[in-house]
C-alpha cells in the first residue's frame, strides 16, 4: 500500500486480513478493491451503502443493475450476501414480506452449496426477491 502512494489505517487492513486469512489472493484482491477511492480505513470495508444501492435495484426491478451489483461483488461469499440481506431487510421490507424474503435466502443458500454457477445462483435469488417480495 506504501509503495503504491495509498493511505490506510492498520487496524482496518488488520481486520481484512483477519477475516479472509489465509487466503491470500482474497485478501490481495480485496485490499485492491477497497484501496481504489485512494485510502483503505474502515469506512471503505462498510458494505451497508452497497446494500443500499441492491435494495433499491431490487425495489425498482432493475434486473440490469442488480446483476451488475451481484458481478460487481460476487467476490463476497454467496452466504455473506444472503446473510447481508437479511440482516438489513426489517427497514427495506413491508412487514408481511419479510417471511417471505427468509424462506427465499433459506432455499438459495441451502442450493448455494450446490451449484456449479454461484453468480447464477445468487442472480436467480435477487430475481425472485425481485418477484416476489414487497419493498417499502
Amino acid at each position: 500500500l506504501e509503495e503504491e502512494g495509498i493511505s490506510y489505517d492498520q487496524m482496518a487492513v488488520v481486520d481484512l486480513i483477519m477475516k479472509h486469512a489465509p487466503d491470500w489472493r482474497r485478501i490481495l484482491n480485496e485490499l485492491q478493491r477497497h484501496s481504489m477511492v485512494g485510502i483503505v480505513n474502515s469506512g471503505s470495508s462498510d458494505s451497508t451503502q452497497s446494500y443500499d444501492s441492491l435494495f433499491t435495484h431490487l425495489k425498482a426491478k432493475d434486473f440490469k443493475k442488480m446483476r451488475s451489483w451481484v458481478v460487481n461483488n460476487i467476490d463476497t461469499d454467496a452466504s455473506a450476501i444472503f446473510r447481508g440481506i437479511y440482516d438489513r431487510m426489517y427497514d427495506k421490507l413491508k412487514p408481511q414480506s419479510i417471511p417471505q424474503l427468509v424462506l427465499i435466502l433459506a432455499d438459495y443458500q441451502y442450493k448455494n452449496a450446490f451449484v456449479a454457477d454461484h453468480e447464477l445462483n445468487v442472480v436467480a435469488c435477487m430475481t425472485e426477491i425481485m418477484a416476489n417480495v414487497d419493498f417499502a
